[in-house]
């Protein structure tokens, strides 16, 4: 397993992911923005893993894979690590550049030099805690589709792709639009940013388990997948 992983990060991983791990977390600096889709951005990576970015031209790393005397549950295991270790530095490094957006994007200054406290609108800056936690659960989904649909024939990267990141923005927006709703708060997604921060940590420990339960399925489900595959 050990040599497995190994191989992820030697063979597997195209440098432009390493970049791209790097750069889309800078987005939390623009004012405004969206995080959700920098959590889409890390998605982006999954075709450029999965096909080695070889100018274009798939590396048959999964025949390659299969043919070292290793067991197939093994190659599936190896691969969901590597996509969870891309998720995870996103959020780290997301989340180191966090106070510095608070700063940048909170004060501002009038003409006489008087900071003036700035609250952007919608979900993000205010509830970052929350917004980590819907993202974590994002990506664990969003696993339970690309892997199992990947690994049914080896090779549906196109499709696997698009339903993923539709799954992903029909989870955030469904979860975001039906919270305020349900609960009949008429200042909709706004109201997710009163949510206390003890509350938010609650919500971020409940998404990780959640995500360690999914990607258990994630795992059984691909690996029987790739078990009836003959590549």
């Amino acid at each position: 397993m050990k040599a497995l992983i190994y191989k992820e990060f030697k063979l597997a991983m195209h440098p432009i992911c390493y970049l791209f791990i790097a750069l889309f977390p800078l987005m939390i600096l623009i004012p405004s923005y969206p995080y959700a889709v920098g959590f889409i951005y890390v998605l982006s990576c999954y075709p450029i893993l999965f096909l080695g970015a070889n100018k274009g031209q798939q590396s048959n790393d999964l025949l390659f894979s299969t043919l070292l005397p290793v067991r197939k549950k093994d190659i599936v295991l190896a691969r969901i690590f590597t996509v969870i270790f891309m998720q995870v530095a996103f959020i780290v490094i997301m989340s180191l550049l966090y106070p510095l957006a608070y700063l940048f994007q909170t004060n501002t200054f009038d003409d006489k030099g008087v900071a003036l406290i700035n609250k952007p609108s919608g979900l993000g800056l205010y509830s970052y805690v929350l917004s980590l936690s819907i993202g974590i659960v994002g990506f664990a989904i969003s696993d339970l589709i690309f892997f199992p649909i990947y690994y049914k024939h080896g090779k549906s990267i196109v499709a696997s792709t698009l339903f993923t990141i539709l799954g992903f923005v029909t989870f955030v927006l469904g979860l975001t639009v039906a919270v305020p709703l349900i609960i009949k708060e008429t200042t909709g997604v706004d109201y997710l940013n009163q949510v206390p921060l003890w509350i938010q940590f609650i919500s971020l420990a409940g998404s990780i388990i959640v995500s360690f339960i999914i990607h258990i399925f994630v795992y059984k489900i691909s690996a029987k997948e790739l078990e009836k595959v003959d590549l």
